[in-house]
């Protein structure tokens, strides 16, 4: 009965635009925003060593993980022997303690 009305689409498409020269330049602004000695540079600097995380490796970062990861079960492990021993040399005594 009603039409109801419809957003409407805009599509702009550049006639002359070079994305690798668009990305050259992102490059060149970045870089000289990062030489600077300024407190704009150097939060610049930062941001870009952050992104790039872990020199950029991929790998390195699962080698990093996968190390944390054997540490802690070898961590876990030694505190479940740990507990083991305690318990088996002093349960008497605590069984004692308790039972009085």
């Amino acid at each position: 009965m009603f039409k109801v009305p419809e957003h409407q689409k805009f599509e702009y498409r550049p006639r002359y635009w070079d994305p690798k020269k668009d990305k050259q330049d992102a490059l060149k602004e970045r870089i000289r925003m990062i030489q600077g000695q300024s407190m704009e540079s150097t939060k610049a600097r930062i941001t870009s060593n952050l992104r790039s995380g872990f020199g950029g490796d991929p790998r390195l970062r699962s080698k990093l993980v996968s190390r944390s990861n054997y540490r802690i079960i070898a961590i876990i492990g030694f505190l479940v022997l740990l507990s083991y021993f305690l318990l088996d040399r002093y349960m008497p005594l605590l069984e004692k303690f308790i039972g009085n």
